[in-house]
This record gives C-alpha cells, sequence and structure tokens, in this order.
C-alpha cells in the first residue's frame, strides 16, 4: 500500500475587517474544509475544529508571553494578565467535512485532534496583509506591528 498519510489534513479561510484609522483588527468569518477520514460525530468533530480555530485566533490576535527583563519571571503567569479570545474575539465559523475514509484504517477514522488549530494563524495573517498591505510574521499580530 505504499507509505501511509501522516492524517488528517484541512484547507483554512480566514475574513478580517481592519479600522484604517485605529487599525483594530476584527475577525469576521473563518471556514475550515477537514479531511478527518469517517466522520462518527459530526458535531463533535465540528465543535473541536471549531476550539481549535479559536485557539488560533487566540494565538495569532491575542497570546503573547512578557518576561521581565530584569528577574526573566514572566510579567502574565495569570488569566488576570493574559489575553485570550473570548465570545466577542470569535465570529462565525463553519466547518467542512470533506475525503473520504481513510484505507488504512479499519473504522475509516483520522484523527483531528490538533488539525483544527493548524494554519488559523498563517490565514489569519494572510487575511490581513490582504486588508491592510503589510506583512507581519511575528505572532501576535498586535496594533504597534500594524501600524510600524
Amino acid at each position: 500500500m505504499g507509505i501511509a498519510p501522516a492524517g488528517a489534513f484541512g484547507a483554512k479561510f480566514v475574513e478580517v475587517r481592519v479600522d484604517p484609522d485605529l487599525g483594530l483588527i476584527r475577525v469576521t468569518r473563518v471556514v475550515s474544509a477537514i479531511d478527518g477520514g469517517r466522520i462518527l460525530n459530526e458535531k463533535l468533530a465540528a465543535s473541536q475544529i471549531i476550539g481549535g480555530a479559536v485557539g488560533g485566533i487566540g494565538m495569532a490576535l491575542l497570546e503573547e508571553m512578557v518576561s521581565d527583563a530584569e528577574t526573566g519571571r514572566i510579567a502574565n503567569a495569570t488569566f488576570g494578565d493574559y489575553l485570550v479570545p473570548v465570545n466577542a474575539d470569535v465570529p462565525n465559523m463553519d466547518v467542512i467535512f470533506v475525503g473520504e475514509a481513510d484505507q488504512l484504517n479499519p473504522m475509516g477514522t483520522k484523527g483531528i485532534g490538533e488539525i483544527g488549530l493548524i494554519g488559523i494563524a498563517a490565514a489569519l495573517a494572510n487575511a490581513i496583509y490582504h486588508a491592510t498591505g503589510k506583512r507581519i510574521r511575528d505572532l501576535p499580530i498586535t496594533l504597534d506591528k500594524l501600524l510600524s
């Protein structure tokens, strides 16, 4: 049969709106097309992908570890100081399952635990580039990076 495929894969599409005066970024739509083999529970699988996409939005726009230059300690070590996405940061998300059952697995399934997160930050950076013409390669994408 040759080399076994590496598991699930997907394509991510992100739409953003950027306020030209303030530089505020708003994610307005996320679409994930996932080949996860045979999906046993579509609602559960879609929720897994949506959760990963929310994590990707946090990775791309909010989450940053800040350390104290003098002590080397993490300065934002609590949820009071560390930003994560909340409901207001999360747009409508569409999940589309494509593909066939995996022929190398008796159940035809593939693992989809991580594929929801992978690619969201890159898709978001590309959407910001298309909206603003500014290519940003460092995460998180913050206001100072966007306006510099």
